[in-house]
C-alpha cells in the first residue's frame, strides 16, 4: 500500500495545477473541440484501419469511467478530455463507413451515365461535370463509384444539374499523394464519395426520358440551377475577370478566374477574398441585419412596442443561411454560417454574441458532422484566424477597452483603419504556420494588401453584392454589379501592385509535422487561456518554430507513373528529367522544397548524362540511371546503384540497389529516395505512407511487385 505520505506529496505537486485549472474553469469548454480534434487525428495517423468495434470501444470506456461516480477536479477534467478524444475516433471511424463506396481499381475507357450533379468552369477552358453514376460501361453495379468527376473541353450549353447525360470517358482511380506523405487527393475524394476522375473529348449527351433524380438530388439540383442561373446574369451584366470575381464572391464558384488573378490575390495575401468566408459572411448577415433593423425603427409603433433587434438577427440568420445555400457550402462557409447562426441566437437570447464560446460550439458541430474537415487547410486557417481575433476582442474587453466608442468621425475613420491593420497582423500570425506547412509560402506585404483592398470589400463589393441579389429578382442588378465591378477593379489592382512588390512572396521549405503540431498547441495554449499561465504558449511556439527548418528533404523524387526524375544534381535544388511541360507533381516538388523557380527552368536535365536511351548521373557517389529504352537495360543493370524507369525492368537485374520500375511506381505511387553521408539508400513510397486504408489503392499484380526491388 502507498503511504499517507505518499499521497500527500503527490497532491502537494498537483496543488498549483489545480489551482490553476479552477481559476480556468470557465475555458474548459473550449478545449472540447481541440480534445475532438485530437482524436479524429489520431484515427487518420493509425496505419491501418481498425474495426468498427476497435473504434468505439474506447468510447465505451470513456462513458463507463465518466457515468461512473464522484471523482476529483482533475480526475474529471482527465476524463472528459478522454471521453473527447474517444468520441472524434469513433466518429472518424463512422464517418468513413458511412461515406464507403466503390472505387475504381485501373483505368477504363467506358461509356458513363449518371445525373449530372456540378458543372464548374475551368480558367483555361472547357468544364469539370460531377456525375451521380446510374452506369458504367463494363462495370457491375455493385463495382460502380456513386460519383466521378470528368473534366472535358465541349460545350455543355443546355445542361444543367438534374440532368440524365451519358458521355464516354476515360476514367481513373483518384490520384494519391503528389509525394510521400503528402495531400492525400484520394483520401479527400472518399469523403466526396468520388470513386473515379477523368477526361472525355467528345461532348456529353442529354439522355431524353431518364427516371427522375432521386429527391436529396432534385433538391441540390434545384440549388445548383439557381446558383447557375445567378452566376449567367452576373457575367451578362459584368463579363471579364470582373464578372468571373463577382461570381465567385456571390456564388462561390471560383472556376472563372484565370490563373494570374488568383496569383496576384495569393502572393499579395489577398486570396481570403476570393473565397467566401466569415469576412463575406458577416458583411452580408451584418447588411440583412442592419438594413431590416433600420426599416423597422421608421415605423415607431413597431419600434417602441417590438423586439424589432431581435426581429432583425432572425433575418439576418435566414439571410446567412441563403447566402450559405448560393455560395456552394465550403467548410469555410459552413463554419461562418454557424458562426453567425450562433452570434444572432446569442443576440436573441440577450447573450454575448462574440466569444470563444460561440467558435468553439461552431468547430464541434463541424467536426461531428465532418470530422475529415480537421485536414483541410480552409477550416484550419479559418478557425485560427477567428480564435485569435476573438480572443484578443476580449482581452480588450476584460480591460475596458472600447475603441468604438469614439463620439468623431476622423477618430472613427482613424480607428476603422488601425482595427484593419491590427486584424490583419493577428490574422495573418495566426494563420502563418498553416500557409507554411500547407502552401510552404508567406505574404510579407499582406498589412498593406489588406489596408488597401478590406475598405473597398466592406464598403463597395460586398454592400453592392447584396444590392444585387435584391434587385435580381426584378432585373434591375446591372447598376449594382457594375458598382460592384468598379470595387472588384480596384481590389484587383491593390492585389497586382502589392503582389509585384520586391520579395512579395517568401518560400518556405517543408517543416516537420511535429514543428507545425508544437506551433499549433501553443498558438492553442496562448488564446484558449485566460490567465498569466498562457504565456507558456509562446515556449511550444518558440521550439516549433526551432525545429522548422530540420526536415530532411529527399534526394531523389520519382512521379507516380515512373516518367518524371527529380534528382538534386545541382547543388541544393532539383533538376528533372522525363517532362517537357509543367506537371502537378513538379510544381508541388517545388513548392515542398521551398524552391522559387518556375517548373520549366527545374526540367532543363541540368547535371544529367542524356541519350537517345536514358540519362545518367552521379547524386552524392551513388550512380542514378534513368532508363527509356530496353536498349540501356543491361548497361544500367551492371553500372548504375539506383535504377529508374518507366518500362518493366528485366527480372536477372540484380546488381542495383533499388530498381523503381512500372511496377513500382504502380503498386505505390510516387517515391522518396534519401542517400545518407555513408551512401546507405533509404527509400519511402506514398502507399506506405498512406497505409491500409480505403481510400489507398490495394497493390496490383502482386507477383510482379515482389519481383522489383525497391528496398535498400
Amino acid at each position: 500500500m502507498q503511504s499517507v505520505g505518499e499521497a500527500d506529496g503527490r497532491a502537494h505537486v498537483l496543488a498549483p495545477l489545480l489551482r490553476q485549472l479552477e481559476a480556468e474553469q470557465e475555458r474548459w469548454f473550449l478545449w472540447v473541440p481541440v480534445f475532438l480534434g485530437v482524436g479524429i487525428g489520431t484515427y487518420f495517423w493509425l496505419p491501418s484501419e481498425p474495426g468498427l468495434f476497435a473504434a468505439l470501444t474506447p468510447l465505451a470506456v470513456a462513458l463507463a469511467l465518466w457515468v461512473s461516480g464522484p471523482r476529483s477536479v482533475f480526475l474529471g477534467l482527465v476524463i472528459g478530455a478522454f471521453l473527447a478524444m474517444a468520441l472524434g475516433f469513433a466518429l472518424a471511424k463512422v464517418r468513413v463507413e458511412w461515406t464507403r463506396a466503390p472505387v475504381l481499381q485501373k483505368q477504363i475507357r467506358a461509356e458513363v451515365n449518371g445525373y449530372l450533379e456540378l458543372i464548374e468552369p475551368r480558367p483555361k477552358g472547357g468544364h469539370r461535370l460531377t456525375l451521380r453514376v446510374i452506369s458504367i460501361e463494363g462495370l457491375d453495379p455493385q463495382q460502380s463509384p456513386k460519383r466521378v468527376r470528368i473534366t472535358t473541353r465541349s460545350s455543355t450549353d443546355g445542361l444543367q444539374p438534374g440532368d440524365v447525360i451519358s458521355m464516354l470517358a476515360t476514367l481513373m482511380p483518384p490520384s494519391g499523394p503528389a509525394l510521400p506523405g503528402g495531400f492525400d487527393f484520394g483520401r479527400q475524394a472518399w469523403f466526396d464519395e468520388i470513386g473515379a476522375v477523368g477526361y472525355a473529348f467528345a461532348p456529353p449527351r442529354r439522355v431524353r426520358g431518364a427516371a427522375a433524380p432521386p429527391d436529396d438530388l432534385k433538391a441540390w439540383a434545384a440549388v445548383e440551377r439557381l446558383r447557375q442561373a445567378i452566376g449567367q446574369r452576373i457575367r451578362a451584366a459584368l463579363p471579364g475577370q470582373s464578372g468571373a470575381i463577382a461570381n465567385a464572391l456571390i456564388t462561390g464558384e471560383r472556376g472563372g478566374t484565370s490563373e494570374e488573378t488568383k496569383t496576384a490575390f495569393r502572393d499579395s495575401g489577398l486570396i481570403h477574398v476570393l473565397s467566401i468566408s466569415g469576412l463575406h459572411m458577416v458583411i452580408m448577415a451584418g447588411s440583412v441585419f442592419f438594413l431590416v433593423r433600420l426599416i423597422l425603427a421608421a415605423f415607431p409603433a413597431l419600434a417602441l412596442n417590438y423586439p424589432i433587434k431581435k426581429w432583425a438577427a432572425v433575418a439576418a440568420m435566414l439571410g446567412a443561411f441563403g447566402y450559405l445555400m448560393i455560395s456552394g457550402s465550403s467548410f469555410a462557409t459552413v463554419r461562418s454560417a454557424i458562426m453567425i447562426s450562433i452570434m444572432f441566437l446569442a443576440v436573441l437570447l440577450d447573450r454575448p454574441a462574440l466569444a470563444l464560446r460561440n467558435v468553439a460550439i461552431a468547430a464541434i458541430v463541424i467536426l461531428i458532422v465532418f470530422p475529415e474537415s480537421l485536414f483541410n487547410a480552409g477550416f484550419q486557417m479559418s478557425f485560427a484566424a477567428v480564435v485569435a481575433l476573438v480572443a484578443t476582442y476580449e482581452v480588450f474587453r476584460r480591460r475596458g477597452a472600447n475603441v468604438f466608442l469614439a463620439h468623431s468621425g476622423f477618430s472613427r475613420l482613424a480607428y476603422f483603419f488601425v482595427g484593419i491593420v491590427l486584424s490583419t497582423l493577428i490574422a495573418s500570425s495566426a494563420v502563418a504556420p498553416f500557409a507554411a506547412y500547407h502552401f510552404h509560402q508567406s505574404q510579407q506585404y499582406a498589412v498593406l494588401a489588406n489596408l488597401m483592398a478590406i475598405p473597398i470589400c466592406n464598403v463597395i463589393v460586398m454592400p453592392a453584392a447584396l444590392a444585387a441579389l435584391i434587385a435580381m429578382p426584378l432585373g434591375l442588378e446591372a447598376l449594382p454589379l457594375w458598382v460592384m465591378g468598379q470595387g472588384i477593379d480596384g481590389m484587383v489592382w491593390c492585389a497586382e501592385r502589392v503582389s509585384g512588390l520586391p520579395g512579395a512572396v517568401g518560400r518556405i521549405p517543408a517543416m516537420p509535422m511535429i514543428a507545425f503540431l508544437l506551433m499549433v498547441a501553443g498558438g492553442l495554449w496562448l488564446t484558449l487561456w485566460q490567465t498569466r499561465w498562457r504565456l507558456l504558449g509562446l515556449g511550444f511556439i518558440a521550439v516549433g518554430l526551432a525545429l522548422a527548418p530540420t526536415l530532411r528533404l529527399p534526394d531523389l523524387l520519382i512521379g507516380r507513373d515512373g516518367g518524371l526524375v527529380a534528382a538534386r544534381v545541382d547543388g541544393d535544388k532539383f533538376s528533372a528529367v522525363g517532362s517537357r511541360r509543367p506537371s502537378f507533381e513538379l510544381i508541388r516538388w517545388l513548392q515542398h522544397d521551398g524552391d522559387a523557380r518556375e517548373p520549366k527552368q527545374a526540367t532543363k536535365a541540368v547535371g544529367f548524362d542524356c541519350d537517345g536511351i536514358g540519362c545518367r548521373t552521379a547524386l552524392k557517389g551513388v550512380t542514378l540511371a534513368v532508363t527509356r529504352h530496353p536498349a540501356a537495360f543491361v548497361y544500367d543493370c551492371e553500372r548504375a546503384r539506383i535504377v529508374v524507369s518507366r518500362l518493366p525492368f528485366p527480372r536477372g537485374c540484380s546488381g542495383p540497389t533499388a530498381v523503381i520500375d512500372f511496377f513500382a511506381v504502380r503498386n505505390n505511387g510516387t517515391y522518396a529516395v534519401y542517400i545518407e553521408e555513408d551512401g546507405t539508400i533509404r527509400i519511402e513510397n506514398a502507399r506506405e505512407m498512406r497505409g491500409l486504408r480505403p481510400w489507398s489503392m490495394p497493390p496490383q499484380n502482386s507477383f510482379r511487385r515482389r519481383r522489383v526491388s525497391a528496398l535498400p
